[in-house]
């Protein structure tokens, strides 16, 4: 039995993996989806982005977690790839889907060269928060209408402070053992950082034909990319 611990991207809480957690438990695995500080029901605590790496690893060690699957979704990769570098041999694999990946100095928009302005804008104009995005943003990203009005619903605010400040790691994700999902509709290729670490021994490639958000569009398929990335027992 592995024990997943499932963190969605900016805006989302736990709810965001209503749909693959009963896959999950089905095939006998503990699943824990983890809401970050300043999101969701969580909304109005302070947080930055090594506040969000301390909810991981709180979960994880809080609970006693071994044989951990940790599952980072978009921005939360960032965290989620910190996290697994500090829980040790608690740690089984990482799963980063359709995410960034953190590298140690570097924050989440400074892999944005085009779109720093347009979140710095965003976050200057609502408090120092990156606004959800609009129904309209959704669009080619194989949802159906009730899906992007559970994504627009649901979502909240997100603390800029985790996107501005930098990574923290000790060594590289390249020697994590880590699936990168690659989902289709939004882009055909992993970007530049991904593809170098996935012509290391440690990582390989999965891809998925549908949007940014699987949880949503594809939640089954996601499900089944997550079981197989737990492999054999230890």
């Amino acid at each position: 039995m592995a024990n997943f611990v499932l963190v969605a991207g900016a805006w989302l809480g736990a709810w965001a993996w209503d749909d693959v957690v009963p896959e999950l438990r089905a095939a006998g695995h503990g699943v824990r989806p983890l809401t970050l500080s300043g999101l969701a029901e969580k909304s109005g605590a302070p947080a930055g982005q090594q506040t969000h790496v301390r909810d991981i690893v709180h979960e994880i060690e809080g609970h006693d977690l071994r044989d951990v699957v940790l599952v980072g979704h978009s921005y939360a990769g960032i965290p989620v790839g910190q996290a697994a570098e500090r829980i040790g041999d608690r740690l089984r694999r990482v799963v980063f889907v359709d995410s960034n990946v953190p590298s140690h100095g570097e924050s989440f928009v400074t892999a944005w060269p085009d779109g720093r302005a347009m979140i710095e804008a965003s976050m200057a104009a609502t408090g120092g928060f990156w606004a959800p995005l609009t129904e309209a943003d959704f669009a080619g990203q194989g949802l159906s209408d009730g899906q992007i009005g559970r994504l627009v619903g649901g979502a909240t605010p997100h603390p800029g402070a985790t996107l501005t400040e930098p990574a923290v790691l000790g060594r590289g994700v390249g020697e994590l053992p880590a699936t990168y999902v690659k989902c289709l509709l939004d882009g055909a290729e992993p970007g530049p950082d991904v593809a170098e670490l996935l012509r290391g021994e440690h990582w390989r490639l999965v891809e998925l034909d549908t949007g940014h958000w699987p949880m949503f569009s594809r939640p089954r398929e996601l499900a089944r990319v997550l079981l197989d990335a737990v492999g054999p027992g230890r």
